[in-house]
């Protein structure tokens, strides 16, 4: 059990803050204010080597561990949500769900490309009528020949308008329940895709969420994501990656709620003071501090199970429903010891609050996650081995 972070680690956790310091800090207000998604950062990241971060060289990717992408997620929701969500969307929603289910040539065609951050990718699960209950997908796909009739709707889909590829999930056969979900992935250019932005969010403005359509696109058999029926399970697995980056996120923004917070505590006076030498202050900065400690730990208790090719449903789950509840936590601190100053723009914090509040929702909320961890502890819930489980770090011992 080794606590400390290797020099690679360390060197690409310097990289990506002194990146947000650089590229996003200075104009993210900005950028939120006005609801513009930069492009230009996804293909600065590409620069960098970190929208395939933990995909196999063989694969376009950097190879680094399943920990580094935390690391990566982490220093980016520091800067703000957006940014860390695109990563995880395309790395950990699409590009680990290719890794793990694609075919050769599956990963040849898409993998790649997305790896080296020359193609975008994203992810096509949630419904109008469709959340957490999954079975409600009204998009249906209908074999005709070699081909699939694609035909529905996906909303709050993040990179709506920017990605290249989606993986999508449909029922080929309603009869069927969950068993008759699949998975296909779509690319943007293909005749009845279309998509469109959603606008008035109350958070995470700066980035680029949206619906898709899907009027009779024909998709060809061979962009099929692992077999016919296999789409819940492929969700279910994508989703344990998604959360890691989530939880690794939440991180991120209670550190970037503490640094704020702190900065304050010290240029602040009342009564005489700086307000941080006030206790009940002190208590809102020490449950920042703790929620931080915690919820990194238990991101990386996930991150190693994924680094040694193990089953981590349970785990990922549990740092992602605390982590996010502790960044909410951290958020709403942190205005209040800003006072009135926290409840403008003038100061970040803010916008920390009111992005803090989509990912306890998103990608199971608080409550499933609740139920989750109550019922693996109960014993009604045990996971299932996978016809495919994401591949360890080729490096690991």
């Amino acid at each position: 059990m080794n606590f400390d972070l290797t020099e690679e680690q360390n060197l690409l956790r310097r990289t990506v803050r002194s990146f947000v310091d650089k590229e996003i800090m200075p104009y993210i207000g900005e950028w939120d204010a006005n609801h513009h998604f930069e492009t230009s950062i996804l293909k600065s990241l590409a620069n960098l080597g970190l929208m395939g971060v933990c995909i196999p060289e063989k694969y376009g990717g950097s190879g680094m561990d399943y920990n580094s992408l935390a690391i990566v997620c982490e220093e980016l929701e520091r800067g703000d949500t957006a940014f860390r969500t695109a990563v995880s969307v395309h790395t950990g929603l699409n590009s680990l769900t290719l890794l793990q289910w694609g075919t050769e040539n599956q990963k040849r065609k898409y993998l790649v490309p997305q790896a080296k951050g020359e193609k975008i990718g994203a992810f096509g699960l949630t419904e109008p009528g469709a959340g957490s209950d999954v079975a409600s997908l009204g998009t249906t796909a209908i074999k005709e020949g070699d081909h699939y009739i694609l035909s529905g709707q996906k909303t709050w889909i993040s990179l709506c308008d920017v990605a290249d590829h989606f993986i999508v999930f449909a029922y080929t056969d309603k009869t069927k329940k969950h068993h008759g979900i699949s998975a296909f992935i779509v690319e943007r250019t293909m005749d009845g895709f279309s998509s469109k932005a959603i606008k008035g969010k109350l958070g995470i403005r700066a980035g680029n969420t949206g619906e898709l359509f899907f009027d009779n696109v024909k998709v060809p058999e061979e962009n099929l994501l692992g077999k016919e029926g296999e789409g819940f399970k492929i969700a279910m697995s994508a989703l344990d990656n998604g959360r890691f980056t989530v939880a690794a996120g939440a991180c991120g923004q209670i550190m970037a709620c503490l640094e704020a917070s702190v900065k304050y505590c010290h240029e602040r006076k009342t009564f005489g003071k700086e307000i941080g030498k006030h206790q009940l202050v002190q208590q809102m900065i020490a449950k920042m501090e703790a929620g931080y400690q915690m919820s990194r730990l238990l991101v990386f208790r996930a991150g190693e199970l994924k680094n040694q090719g193990k089953r981590n449903t349970r785990e990922t789950s549990l740092a992602k429903w605390q982590a996010c509840d502790f960044a909410n936590d951290a958020a709403n601190d942190a205005v209040q010891i800003h006072g009135a100053y926290g409840y403008s723009n003038e100061y970040p914090v803010e916008r920390y609050l009111r992005n803090s509040k989509a990912p306890v929702i998103y990608e199971g909320t608080r409550e499933i996650h609740t139920i989750m961890q109550a019922e693996y502890v109960l014993g009604y819930r045990k996971d299932k081995p996978l016809d495919h489980m994401l591949p360890p770090w080729a490096n690991s011992k």
